[in-house]
Formats: structure tokens, C-alpha cells, sequence
């Protein structure tokens, strides 16, 4: 059955259903599209009570529309199933099959026709039931594949006649190297043949024929379904808005008071005189704005007081929000850091971060960027436009009993006061050197003049004993002189240090170096804590050395000889910095020597000179670091070195 013989009233009968079908649909369409567009321009208007209604109306059509879409889906898989039932793979597969023969027929065919013809062009001679035909010239009525053969090119073609069909093939002749004419071989099948696969060709086209309606039969449920399932939609839409309609309305008041109350009016309060829940919540309402008000005065107080503490305290302090964003910021902090504070707040840190010229401050950042960490104290320099300063700021995270809430950043400008006491510790320290240099040239002036008023007085005299005289005085000149002579070296390389060399260095190496060069003395014990994969240092490995020799002798000496000491290597890459722990057995350092051991000329030693640890102390402050002492448990002193690890 073809598509033109179907009858014309069945065709008109399913293009008006099809066409009745759309038109209910787009009706419907029109009735819930006017109510969602009703709901839209309340929602956009903020129409009081819409997001109640909304939620309502939603609620109700979910649950309306998961029953009705599943019976959607479950009519429409058996009526698709049902329809698919005509249109099996069983019925269609004998068909394609049959199809399928007919060209493997007629492919086979081709192909031995045109095998046979090209045997006979190599000048063989085989059986079979060809009708073979020698051509010298193209006829008149010649296909394309027989003016194509005299081209030189062999074909085969079928030909459809009233009887059966006939396969030709045409291949090129050649003798002596020159085409002299085509090969033209023909078999015949027979009508029968031909007649059979015309019906199967025929059958099939039919069928598919048919098949092509399968989809318009399927759509065409679907949209009555999916109307029906619209119609249920619709209902339950109308159904919901009413219901929201009549619940909205007593609350109306209710809602209006609420958005002043959002807005920040809390003398509003709802009067209305309901015993039932609605009541109950108009009540609430009205004790919770009061609560509200009386909250809000006292967050005002507590505001304005820890504003005006800010506000006249000289330390600067500002306040970041999880985002990253300064929430406040005092005048002290713009003061010190010059800056207006409408131009910072609630802007970014970075924006804050870019006035700053300081590599500590940002290496300082980056390394509690983004991390958990304690709260930190350091001194950091830095340029405030053209003025250098030196900042203690303390960082933390602020938290509440549940999460992160900010950060809290306080800092004070110590540059005044870091410079007052730098000047006046030189200037004590320059006095105390002065009246040490003068007390060590005293020392050896004295037997210098005995020593030569005992020679002029037996030089005078003319005593017999001049010359045991002059040679043992003599001898206590050149010693003392000797003595002078080192005082001065000290003191010409305290004075006069080389220029410090900076290079990646690896400290572990210095230590085991170090260590290496005491192994020899008896009765010392060295024990040594470095972490695996240490980081390279810049510094100058020759000075940094010094310091640890430095250190080291002084720590065997208050041993007498004899003791333990502990090396210990720390890193805090977040922080940039290095620690070295020095640690001895010995007697210890009285609590009123520690604060001088690092001066020039003070030493605990009778022959010491006290430049030692003068020289190690300004070894370590000129790779910006700090030397610090303090008490060994159970007894003797800790000597740690704080060194940056990298150049900033």
C-alpha cells in the first residue's frame, strides 16, 4: 500500500484530528501562560504575599504534575510499544534480506560476464553461454559504458528489456599493442528472475511506505496525551492560586511590616486581634521587633565605644572579611600608612598591599595566604611613598565558635623609636669601647715605664747587674708592646669588617665543617640535628663560619674542656627565616652579663679581648639577622641565630 493509495477520507480524518489536536494544545496554552504571566508581573512588582503564593503554586503542581508525567510516560511507552508492534524488525528483516539476494544476484553475475570478456580479450577461449560480439567502430545507439570500452576503459552494465533483464560487458581489443575494437559479451536472466525481484523491490517500497506513518500515528497520541496531562496541570495551577489567594490576604499586614522592618523601622508593630496560629504569629512578630530594637541601641553603644578606642589609639588597625575586603580601618593606621581611608575601605588588600613598597610585607602575605597559621609578630621595613619606616605588626585569624570570620591586622610605627635607641646604644657602646681601649692601653703602660725607670736608674748608677736588668726589662717591654699590638689588630677588625659576600649556600655543610675541625678535642661531645632536604641560604659562607667557630670556643671554654654540645637547624620557609640552636652544658651566663655579652670589649674571660662575639654579632646583623642567649636546662646557654633564608 502506497502513500497515494490511501484513502482521501482517512487522510482528511487525520489532518483535522492532527489540526484539533495542536489547536486545544496552543488554547491551553494561552489559559496557563495568562495565569503564569499574571504570577510573573507580582512577582516583578513584589505584590505582597507573592513569594508565598509562588512556592505554593509551585508545590502544588510538582505534586500534581510527578503523577501526571508519570502516566504520561507509561501511556505513552505502550502506545509507542503497541505501534511499534506493526512495524516489527521480524517483518522488515525478510524483506531487506530478499533485497539483499537480489543484488548479490545480479553483483555475481556482473562479475562473471565481465571476467569472461576480459578472458576473452587476452585471446583465450573458454565455454559458456555468452552471447559474444566483436566491435570495430561505436555503433550509433551505444551506452556510455560502450563508447567508454573504445576509450579504453572495460565496464559492465545491466539492461532492462520486456523479456528480462540483460548484463553487458564491454572490455577494449588489442592486437599488437593498438586497441583495434571492443569485446562485447552479453548474458541473459531470465524474466522470471527479473519479474520477482520488481515484486520484492515492490514489497519493500511498500512497506516502508507504511512505515513512514508510524511516527505521525505516534505524535498524534502523544499531543492528546500530553493535552490531557496539561488540562490536570492547569487545574491544579488554578487550584493553588486560589488556595494561595485566601491564605496571603490575612497576612497581608503582616508582610508589609516585615519589609519595614528589613528596611530598618523597628517602631512598627501589627495590630490585629486573631486567637488562632495566625494571631500567635502576629504577637511573635511584634515581641521580636522589640527585641530587635533594643538589641540594635545596644550594638549602637558597644559600636560608638569600640570606635572611639580605635579611633584615638596610636596603633593602626585594620580589619579584613572573608573575602579578603578591608571592613575597617582607623586613623592611626592611615596616618602611619598615608593613605585617605575612603580610598581602602571595602576595597580590596591589594589595593592596600600596592601603596606599600616592602618584600617582607608581601613574602609575609603570601606565606599566610590562603592557610591556617598562628598569630604572628615581626618587625618588617618597608616604603610608605618616600619615607622608609619599620613596622611590628601582629596578624590573626579571627573565628567565632563555628567559623573564619576576618582578619585582624595591628601595627605600630617603630621608626622613631628603633632609630633613638639605635644612636643612643652606639653611643653608650662607643664610650664603653673607649673607656675598655683606654683600660687595656693602662694595663700594659705601666710595667712599660717601670721597666724603663729601672734601666735609666741602673744606667745611672752604673750597677753591675745593668745587663740582667736591661735584658729582663727589655723583654717586659717587647711583651707589653706585643700585647698592645694584638689590642689594636681587635680592634682594627671589629672597626673594619670585609664586605660581606652573599651567595646560595647550604648551611648544613658549614656545620658539618665546622664540627669537623673540634672533633679532635677530648672530653667534647658534639651532637648534631639537621632536617633532610634543607633549603639553600644566601650568605657569605666564610663569615657565617667565623660566627659558629666563634661561638663554638666560647661554649668549650666555659666547659673547661669538657662537656656536650647540641647544633640544632630549623626552617620556617613561610616566614623566610632560619634558626640555629647552639646549645652547651657548662656553667651558664649570669643574667646581668647577657644583655652586654654581645657588646664590644666585655668578656667574662681575664685574657678574653671581648671582641668575639662583638664580631659575630655584627657578622649576623649585616645578613639582617639576630643573635639571641638565654639559659640551657638544666644548666648552660643557648645561643640561637635567626638569619633570613633568602634576600628580600
Amino acid at each position: 500500500m502506497r502513500l497515494k493509495d490511501v484513502p482521501f477520507l482517512t487522510k482528511l480524518i487525520l489532518l483535522l484530528l492532527l489540526n484539533l489536536t495542536i489547536i486545544a494544545l496552543l488554547i491551553l496554552m494561552f489559559f496557563v501562560g495568562k495565569s503564569l504571566v499574571k504570577l510573573y508581573f507580582e512577582r516583578r512588582y513584589k505584590v505582597l504575599g507573592y513569594k508565598f503564593k509562588t512556592k505554593l503554586v509551585v508545590i502544588l503542581v510538582v505534586l500534581t504534575l510527578i503523577p501526571a508525567t508519570f502516566l504520561f510516560i507509561v501511556s505513552s511507552g505502550l502506545i509507542t510499544n503497541y505501534i511499534d508492534r506493526w512495524f516489527a524488525p521480524q517483518l522488515r528483516q525478510p524483506l531487506e534480506r530478499s533485497i539483499e539476494i537480489a543484488k548479490a544476484v545480479y553483483e555475481i553475475e556482473r562479475q562473471k560476464t565481465l571476467d569472461y570478456a576480459k578472458t576473452l580479450s587476452t585471446g583465450k577461449t573458454i565455454a559458456g553461454n555468452y552471447t559474444v560480439r566483436h566491435l570495430t567502430e561505436i555503433p550509433q545507439d551505444a551506452t556510455e559504458t560502450v563508447r567508454a570500452a573504445f576509450e579504453g576503459k572495460a565496464d559492465v552494465e545491466v539492461i532492462s528489456g520486456e523479456r528480462g533483464d540483460t548484463v553487458q560487458a564491454v572490455v577494449p581489443e588489442y592486437k599488437k599493442g593498438k586497441q583495434t575494437g571492443v569485446i562485447v559479451v552479453e548474458s541473459f536472466i531470465p524474466g522470471k528472475i527479473t519479474n520477482n525481484v520488481e515484486h520484492i523491490k515492490d514489497a519493500y517500497e511498500t512497506y516502508l511506505t507504511l512505515e513512514s506513518w508510524k511516527v505521525p500515528i505516534k505524535t498524534n497520541y502523544l499531543l492528546i496525551l500530553g493535552f490531557l496531562t496539561l488540562i490536570v496541570v492547569f487545574m491544579a495551577l488554578w487550584v493553588a492560586l486560589r488556595i494561595a489567594r485566601g491564605i496571603t490576604d490575612p497576612i497581608q499586614s503582616l508582610a508589609q511590616a516585615t519589609e519595614q522592618v528589613a528596611a530598618g523601622d523597628l517602631d512598627i508593630k501589627v495590630d490585629l486581634d486573631r486567637e488562632d496560629e495566625i494571631g500567635l504569629l502576629v504577637n511573635s512578630f511584634n515581641d521580636m521587633v522589640r527585641k530587635l530594637k533594643v538589641g540594635k541601641e545596644s550594638l549602637q553603644s558597644a559600636y560608638l565605644y569600640i570606635k572611639n578606642i580605635l579611633d584615638n589609639i596610636n596603633s593602626g588597625v585594620i580589619m579584613l572579611d572573608t573575602a579578603g575586603n578591608i571592613s575597617m580601618i582607623n586613623d592611626a593606621a592611615c596616618s602611619i600608612l598615608n593613605i585617605n581611608q575612603e580610598k581602602v575601605k571595602n576595597k580590596s588588600y591589594k589595593e592596600l598591599m600596592s601603596m606599600i613598597d616592602s618584600k617582607e610585607l608581601q613574602n609575609l602575605v603570601m606565606g599566610i595566604e590562603g592557610r591556617e597559621f598562628r598569630p604572628i609578630v615581626k618587625e618588617i621595613k618597608a616604603i610608605i611613598g618616600e619615607r622608609k619606616v619599620i613596622l611590628k605588626v601582629f596578624i590573626t585569624s579571627l573565628k567565632d565558635s563555628q567559623k573564619y570570620i576576618g582578619l585582624l591586622v595591628v601595627f605600630d610605627d617603630l621608626t622613631e623609636i628603633i632609630n633613638s635607641e639605635i644612636k643612643a646604644q652606639k653611643a653608650l657602646t662607643w664610650q664603653e669601647i673607649a673607656r675598655r681601649v683606654a683600660h687595656e692601653i693602662k694595663n700594659p703602660l705601666t710595667p712599660i715605664k717601670l721597666s724603663t725607670e729601672r734601666m735609666l736608674k741602673k744606667w745611672e748608677h752604673r750597677d753591675a747587674d745593668f745587663d740582667q736588668v736591661f735584658q729582663r726589662s727589655a723583654k717586659t717591654i717587647v711583651k707589653e708592646v706585643d700585647s698592645l699590638r694584638r689590642l689594636v689588630d681587635e680592634f682594627s677588625r671589629f672597626g673594619k669588617m670585609p664586605e660581606i659576600n652573599k651567595t646560595p649556600t647550604q648551611i648544613p655543610i658549614i656545620i658539618d665543617e665546622v664540627v669537623n675541625l673540634y672533633k679532635g678535642y677530648k672530653g667534647v661531645e658534639i651532637n648534631v640535628s639537621i632536617p633532610d632536604n634543607s633549603p639553600m641560604v644566601e650568605l657569605d659562607g666564610e663569615q657565617f663560619r667565623r660566627v659558629i667557630i666563634n661561638i663554638f670556643d666560647n661554649a668549650i671554654q666555659a666547659m673547661a674542656n669538657s662537656g656536650r654540645i647540641y647544633v640544632t637547624l630549623k626552617f620556617d620557609i613561610p616566614s623566610n627565616w632560619a634558626y640555629i640552636e647552639i646549645a652547651d652544658n657548662g656553667p651558664g651566663i649570669r643574667d646581668e652579663d647577657k644583655d652586654k655579652l654581645l657588646l664590644p670589649y666585655f668578656s667574662t674571660r681575664k685574657n678574653g679581648t671581648g671582641l668575639g662575639l662583638a664580631i659575630a654579632n655584627r657578622i649576623i646583623a649585616e645578613h639582617r639577622g639576630y643573635i639571641r642567649v638565654r639559659d640551657n636546662e638544666p644548666n648552660g646557654t643557648v645561643f640561637t641565630i635567626d638569619i633570613p633564608i633568602k634576600e628580600i
